[in-house]
């Protein structure tokens, strides 16, 4: 297990003042980008072999947003390797020892020469320790989108979307779903499943289905195919 601690900084909240659901996935992605460099096995190491960890899906469960000035703990641990894919949790606490939100996410590991799928390398499988899952109520990888969605526009990615593989960051792809959501509707539950990499230039058109507690938005290229799910549970 990895773990480090931090303060909610005004940056990172919301309108009410609470750790904005952005602000929780750069959390929980920072803490896993300091555990494989400190193992060694991090952004470097994965250059030269021309791999990749790339996001396949996320669920993302919130108990309680922390406030402004609040002191808490984010932490992970990987749980499953399967072939080339990695299975991890994701973990926030206060510093009293609260279960703020906890987290499930799905990884494959990618050849960027090859272009496909690659098994994990001895030295990884040395590194990464292995623990128990956390016990969460685990939803499916895979998200079913409700038919009768709404298009509701379109619009292209910015470098500001991009980050240090040059294609849209999966942070980003929740930022964009949410600007769809209605003004109270408070996020319980976050899941997000990614399809394809979106690039600097690409059209993105956005497709919301929504209910009372729930709210799906698929973002999708100019052929229909997503690029990211992202679906909201209302808390």
């Amino acid at each position: 297990m990895y773990t480090f601690d931090s303060r909610v900084r005004y940056s990172e909240t919301d309108e009410r003042g609470l750790l904005s659901i952005g602000g929780i996935v750069d959390y929980f992605q920072d803490v896993s980008t300091f555990q494989s460099e400190e193992l060694g096995v991090g952004i470097e190491y994965l250059k030269e072999l021309d791999m990749l960890w790339v996001m396949s899906a996320w669920q993302i469960v919130i108990h309680r947003y922390p406030a402004l000035g609040e002191r808490i703990t984010a932490g992970t641990f990987p749980y499953e390797f399967k072939g080339f894919m990695g299975m991890r949790n994701f973990f926030l606490d206060t510093d009293k020892g609260e279960r703020l939100v906890e987290a499930n996410s799905v990884w494959s590991l990618m050849n960027l020469k090859k272009g496909k799928p690659e098994r994990l390398t001895p030295l990884m499988q040395e590194r990464y320790v292995l623990e128990e899952r956390l016990p969460m109520d685990y939803a499916p990888r895979k998200i079913a989108v409700p038919e009768g969605g709404e298009r509701l526009g379109r619009f292209q990615v910015e470098r500001q979307h991009l980050d240090g593989n040059h294609h849209v960051n999966n942070g980003q792809y929740i930022h964009m779903a949410m600007g769809y959501l209605p003004e109270d509707f408070v996020i319980g539950q976050m899941r997000a499943e990614y399809k394809k990499s979106a690039y600097l230039h690409d059209w993105i058109v956005p497709e919301l289905v929504q209910d009372k507690d729930r709210a799906t938005v698929s973002l999708c290229d100019g052929a229909d195919y997503p690029y990211a799910v992202v679906e909201f549970t209302r808390k």
